[in-house]
């Protein structure tokens, strides 16, 4: 079950258009140099989260595995996307935060 904040930051990212989705896409934008933050549904498979894991070492992303792919797709109003990439920092570093346990500000 992934935070409800989590997943309202998620939306709010989507809805400013910083967010890319699907495996090519993320994987385009992380290679630009635009993607603060890979977030992966733990039901993606395997090879999925292989890829990611490798791409999150190489371009040194962080990379957070939380959420079915249906939570993390009806957070962007999309359907099946087991993959997303995070292109804001500031709202990177805020999912990074409460994923870890801290909370949001204000």
């Amino acid at each position: 079950m992934t935070n409800k904040k989590i997943l309202g930051l998620i939306g709010l990212s989507a809805r400013a258009r910083k967010v890319s989705f699907g495996a090519d896409s993320v994987e385009t934008q992380s290679k630009k140099g635009k993607v603060k933050l890979f977030i992966i549904a733990e039901d993606a498979s395997e090879r999925t989260k292989d890829k990611f894991n490798k791409l999150a070492v190489q371009y040194n992303i962080p990379i957070i595995i939380n959420g079915s792919i249906e939570e993390l797709s009806k957070a962007i109003g999309k359907n099946n996307k087991a993959i997303l990439g995070i292109e804001d920092i500031n709202l990177s570093k805020e999912i990074e935060r409460i994923n870890n346990g801290g909370e949001v500000i204000g």
